[in-house]
């Protein structure tokens, strides 16, 4: 049983670290079947985790706090936040048609600038003496979940057998769930209706997609709005969930581009993008397991990149289409070239 209760623990810290990375895979999934390669998803998921946490700061410090009112201001705020940040890709890339690639860095880069500038001003305006700023009670109610102990059975011997398949299963905040439920809604949507198959045809050939009277525009600006949303809430589950509440600044790490990596291994399908992302989170804390000498840990810390790597190698490989990018991907439509 210690051996389970090891492995169950494993498991459980890997799916909180593939929670954030399923976020950002499953917005960037949504994105790219436009044809828009978006590089600022690490800086979109900076802006909607800083401003879930501008809007929950100001919210814990009112007069009246309630923990699930607390839970819904950060959610919109975050949503607002990427939809605003996201607009701005829209705006750059779909209406003056700059370079995407350019566009999505820039976008990076002031995200993490915009996250690292305001969570410092807050922790001025709190005059803290540590570095960072504690939303515990609404970072609670994030993490929130009925913990096994209170199980009726938790003592019996039933209870005993199956307490690592709980910590594996059920020992989670509502937005792991979520994460699950989005991706799964978003395969659906680009399988299963016409409004996806549509999307696919804007990302394969926007030409061909507009000569059959598709707006080309408007899926395009739907597609990497609803992503960044999606992906926005992959910062604030790691800032309200994974940390408790506790926003620090550059906390966030290299995660927005991990996400960005699943989406290559899971070939843009969000339903693998699921597994893929677990996979990346116990790969991103397999050094922490492991006895090791300190020069191996970043050779380590560099598997999920060589795992992507080698995913990209093996899919150019076999050549298939199905596993290949939209064939658009990247390139902005000129409607006057059709």
């Amino acid at each position: 049983m210690h051996t389970l209760t090891l492995i169950a623990t494993f498991l459980n810290l890997a799916i909180l670290q593939g929670t954030p990375l399923l976020y950002g895979a499953t917005g960037e999934i949504l994105t790219e079947k436009s044809g828009n390669l978006n590089l600022g998803i690490p800086g979109i998921m900076y802006i909607g985790a800083i401003s879930g946490v501008i809007g929950t700061f100001f919210y814990e410090n009112s007069p009246i706090f309630v923990p699930a009112i607390g839970v819904v201001i950060a959610l919109i705020s975050c949503l607002i936040g990427s939809l605003l940040a996201s607009l701005i890709y829209c705006f750059l890339t779909i209406t003056l048609r700059a370079n995407q690639n350019v566009t999505g860095l820039a976008l990076t880069t002031f995200g993490v600038g915009f996250g690292n500038f305001f969570g410092g001003s807050l922790i001025k305006v709190t005059k803290s003496s540590v570095p960072y700023i504690a939303l515990s009670e609404t970072g609670d109610a994030f993490a929130w979940h009925l913990h096994f102990e209170d199980l009726p059975f938790a003592d019996s011997g039933f209870g005993r057998a199956i307490e690592w398949l709980w910590t594996i299963l059920f020992s989670y905040g509502f937005m792991v769930y979520l994460a699950i439920a989005l991706a799964i809604l978003a395969s659906y949507f680009l399988n299963r209706t016409r409004r996806g198959l549509h999307l696919r045809a804007v990302g394969e050939n926007p030409a061909t997609a507009d000569a059959a009277g598709i707006n080309v525009t408007r899926y395009k600006y739907f597609a990497t709005c609803a992503g960044g949303m999606i992906a926005g809430l992959g910062g604030l589950f790691f800032i309200m969930d994974y940390s408790g509440g506790i926003w620090s600044n550059d906390g966030f790490g290299d995660r927005g581009w991990l996400a960005i990596a699943i989406v290559i291994f899971a070939i843009w399908r969000p339903s693998l993008a699921i597994p893929a992302s677990y996979l990346f989170g116990a790969l991103y804390i397999l050094y922490n397991w492991l006895h090791m000498p300190m020069q191996m840990i970043p050779i380590m810390q560099m598997l999920p990149f060589v795992v992507t790597i080698l995913a990209l190698v093996f899919t150019s490989v076999r050549k298939k289409r199905e596993n290949q990018p939209p064939a658009s991907l990247g390139l902005s439509y000129f409607r006057e070239e059709r």
